[in-house]
């Protein structure tokens, strides 16, 4: 006769993990800074109640997870408030409970019940919660987790507008300059999807919003920062020359003040740099319809701006060819420039 000593422990369920996670974060909240054992093992359980979320979702290596409980674990969460709890509690998580967080985030969001995004939704219906994961770049030590966790939720469409439209979108022109560059690099990563990801949003969010956004984004433009100014002018031909921003980008090299920093840059240190402007730059000297005082700013400093692209040159390469007609084609139209 054999005997077992150990009885297995069975699985929990979708709510139970769910129930779970929630009561481990209630408990965090009944402990003081003085009881220190007390709240370490308040964190020792939400980080195994985060394990137990990460194996239902993705497997354990050995097994693939039960599509069923997944669904049912999202529906729980959301039902029970844990993507707020997830959210307002992550600065005090310790960095493997942050690890499987980011790792489940991605998934929560994705998953379909039936034909909805509930997580989504949730977020839809709990906004804040995005101005909180925006106003995370404040904390390094959490900072690249909360990125990561904004650029997931930055692939659907009605979050990202969200962002845009927010007063805590005009932080990130902050942000992208801190001094600590790791996260100002991911920060940077998280302007771009916002205004790369989805062309008719962006469309929509620029045509609202032109002047506020253009001041601030000279100021990019125009940063003592290399790192920042480099990345703002590759940033801005990709978003400017995107077919949905067309009556932006005419808009845009209408102004000559836009012009002017394009002429600066042309003679920055950097040949990166200068190569950047020059495909910005060639858009307000191609443009058919130039205004006076744009012709007049080209005409003023012909001299100066034919030597400079006459000099301009991106090296070996196989845009050689097509940079090199680009450039004759801008020396002609500067050439035949008359006020």
């Amino acid at each position: 006769m054999s005997f077992s000593f150990f009885k297995a422990l069975r699985p929990k369920t979708p709510q139970e993990v769910a129930k779970s996670i929630k009561e481990s974060f209630m408990a965090l909240d009944t402990k003081t800074v003085v009881e220190v054992k007390a709240l370490e093992k308040a964190l020792e359980e939400i980080e195994k109640n985060f394990a137990t979320m990460r194996t239902m979702l993705s497997g354990d290596g050995e097994s693939e997870p039960n599509l069923d409980q997944i669904s049912q674990l999202v529906e729980e969460i959301c039902r029970e408030d844990v993507l707020t709890l997830l959210i307002h509690k992550l600065p005090i998580l310790g960095w493997e409970a942050r690890k499987d967080l980011v790792h489940c985030w991605s998934i929560l969001l994705k998953q379909k019940v039936e034909s909805n995004y509930c997580c989504v939704e949730y977020i839809e219906q709990h906004l804040e919660l995005l101005d909180f994961l925006v106003v995370c770049y404040d904390n390094k030590e959490i900072a690249l987790s909360t990125g990561i966790m904004l650029r997931d939720c930055i692939k659907f469409p009605t979050l990202a507008k969200y962002i845009l439209e927010s007063a805590s979108f005009v932080l990130f022109f902050k942000f992208v300059e801190l001094s600590n560059f790791d996260v100002a690099s991911d920060a940077f990563s998280t302007f771009k999807d916002l205004l790369t990801k989805h062309s008719d949003v962006v469309s929509e969010f620029l045509n609202a919003h032109y002047d506020e956004f253009f001041d601030l984004y000279e100021k990019l433009l125009t940063s003592p920062n290399y790192v920042t100014r480099r990345q703002s002018l590759k940033l801005l031909s990709e978003f400017l020359l995107e077919s949905p921003n067309t009556q932006i980008m005419r808009r845009y090299i209408l102004e000559v003040r836009y012009m002017k920093v394009m002429m600066t840059l042309l003679r920055d240190s950097s040949k990166n740099i200068q190569l950047s402007a020059f495909h910005v730059f060639k858009v307000f000297v191609a443009n058919p319809n130039k205004p006076r005082d744009v012709k007049i700013i080209l005409a003023k400093n012909k001299e100066k701006l034919l030597e400079l692209l006459q000099n301009l040159s991106p090296g070996k390469g196989s845009e050689d060819e097509q940079f090199e007609e680009e450039k004759e084609f801008i020396i002609k139209e500067i050439g035949k420039v008359s006020v």
